[in-house]
């Protein structure tokens, strides 16, 4: 179940714990991705947040918001760029993006193998994703104070192999929020710290999210669900045609 627009809005952007959340994640984003010049890049579920250092160089910014959970103009005092639109059938053409980011979006699906696919879709040969899930093992998917405390979390062995089995090439993955989701004056004033501390002990101190890195890789010899759907529309109200002729049945016969 998508969490609404007007609340994910509150806690990323009028929150304490939420900036923080929000610069952390973004910081790590730019880690992985520090330029878009010339690319169309979109972001599904709330991700907007990260999108934001490329709406300068990038080609185009598409920020698309599920109707479940309600959208918002974006970005403030600029063109808006977010549009509303269904879970699983986005107003793109396919192969349009080449960088795709989804935060609060796969896991709070209801058909998250629905999604894959669409995401598959709107990706160009080459493109790259970036897929942000709460991480079941740590204190931010326990809490229900932040928005990843929502839907199904994921360890990292369970998010890699969903995306492999929907024709994605993990690349590179990382964990984030390393600081507990407290508004104390302690965590808040040591998050860094928890931050570059949890990532050189990461076997030890779960992060609060996961961060995969995936390209777009060829289709399984038999196609996809979606493919097979397209290239078969009538299922079994086709006829299936007779193993031979019809002369040569007649011949037979006599």
């Amino acid at each position: 179940m998508h969490l609404d627009v007007q609340r994910l809005h509150n806690f990323y952007y009028r929150s304490a714990i939420g900036r923080v959340a929000q610069r952390v994640v973004r910081d790590q984003v730019k880690t992985f991705w520090p330029e878009a010049k010339h690319q169309s890049v979109g972001g599904f579920g709330f991700a907007v947040p990260l999108l934001r250092p490329y709406l300068a160089d990038a080609r185009r910014v598409i920020g698309l918001m599920p109707a479940q959970q309600g959208v918002m103009p974006w970005p403030a005092g600029m063109p808006n760029v977010s549009v509303l639109c269904e879970e699983t059938l986005w107003p793109i053409e396919t192969g349009r993006f080449d960088k795709l980011v989804l935060m609060h979006g796969l896991e709070t699906s209801e058909r998250p193998s629905a999604l894959l696919e669409e995401c598959w879709r709107v990706l160009g040969p080459g493109g790259k994703a970036l897929f942000i899930v709460p991480n079941r093992s740590g204190l931010w998917a326990r809490s229900d104070a932040t928005p990843f405390g929502y839907g199904r979390p994921y360890s990292m062995g369970q998010l890699e192999a969903q995306l492999k089995a929907h024709d994605f090439a993990p690349q590179r993955h990382t964990a984030v929020l390393y600081q507990p989701p407290s508004t104390r004056r302690f965590w808040m004033k040591t998050g860094r710290i928890w931050e570059q501390m949890g990532r050189s002990v990461s076997a030890l101190v779960a992060g609060g999210v996961l961060m995969v890195e995936v390209t777009k890789a060829s289709p399984t010899p038999g196609g996809s669900k979606v493919e097979n759907r397209v290239l078969n529309p009538l299922g079994n109200l086709v006829p299936t045609p007779s193993a031979k002729p019809a002369r040569a049945m007649v011949k037979a016969e006599k």
